[in-house]
């Protein structure tokens, strides 16, 4: 994994940007939320899809998506639940809902055209400043520093020389790519999306691809040796399995098939522990994914 990588004299401090921009140039995956025609609404609603969840799984549903709403004004004359049941089983369905209530607050406040104001973004359901930077950098080609997992590892390896990220710094790690970030809007875009790309593709999290890696030579984990971690981890996520997590997307699975009320009956036949369905009814209401009514449980 960590032998064969290529200039085997390292440089660290190297520009990581002037490495990464050609890199991209010949390894990008050709996702179509790149392409260079791609609406701002097209953009905004892969940032949304994306959070939490792969490519290979979004790619789908983005483009029946796109295809279906491909304006926000369409998805906000929608109803909520269409939204949902389209969403299918992406995970987190209450980026669903946040997604039809953006489109709403678009269509409302900014005449149905998707903001590029940071501010104006920020002050749409479910897009908080990781989304708000990603859009108006990628829709609108702003000079933004953005920050997502994969970019905190690369910037964790290459410049500071440590193994993982550890737990989020925002401001620390908005400055560190701020720092890194090329003067022109352009290469500033393309930057943002490499360092994505690379540690996606090349700078994974559990097997490093290094001897493919533009920034091999330059990398401070590299050159120190390739040392372990050894600082605070994120809480690791529950198991999914036998979880209220699990719970909740079995009761969805149902009220997106249905178009009508679920009989609680119907939802007890699933076999889960009551106590537990009760928990992911509950939170299913309170998150707005679930209505109760007199017939039982449907989409919003």
């Amino acid at each position: 994994m960590l032998d064969g990588v290529p200039d085997p004299t390292p440089h660290p401090g190297a520009s990581i940007a002037a490495l990464l921009v050609p890199w991209f140039a010949g390894a990008a995956r050709p996702l179509p939320w790149r392409a260079a025609d791609v609406s701002p609404w097209a953009v905004l609603v892969s940032e949304f899809m994306l959070q939490q969840t792969q490519v290979a799984r979004v790619l789908p549903r983005w483009q029946e998506w796109i295809e279906r709403w491909p304006r926000p004004a369409e998805l906000a004359a929608a109803p909520p639940s269409e939204a949902v049941r389209a969403w299918d089983r992406l995970g987190y369905p209450r980026r669903a809902l946040w997604l039809h209530e953006a489109a709403t607050e678009i269509v409302e406040r900014h005449g149905g055209v998707v903001p590029d104001d940071l501010d104006a973004l920020l002050a749409l359901k479910g897009i908080g400043p990781y989304t708000a930077r990603a859009i108006a950098a990628f829709a609108y080609g702003a000079r933004v520093p953005v920050v997502d997992t994969n970019t905190r590892r690369v910037l964790a390896r290459a410049i500071e020389g440590r193994a993982e990220a550890g737990p989020p710094r925002v401001v620390h790690e908005l400055a560190a790519m701020e720092a890194q970030l090329p003067v022109d809007a352009g290469s500033a875009r393309i930057f943002n999306a490499a360092a994505m790309e690379l540690g996606a593709t090349v700078c994974t999290a559990r097997s490093p691809r290094c001897e493919a890696c533009p920034l091999a030579g330059s990398c401070a984990w590299r050159a120190a040796g390739y040392p372990e971690y050894e600082g605070p981890r994120a809480p690791r996520q529950a198991r999914f399995a036998g979880s209220d997590r699990e719970m909740r997307g079995m009761v969805m699975r149902e009220l997106r098939g249905a178009h009508g009320p679920v009989a609680r009956a119907e939802l007890d036949a699933l076999g889960a522990d009551p106590e537990r369905l009760e928990r992911a009814l509950d939170s299913l209401a309170a998150d707005g994914l679930a209505v109760r009514e007199a017939g039982g449980y449907r989409l919003p």
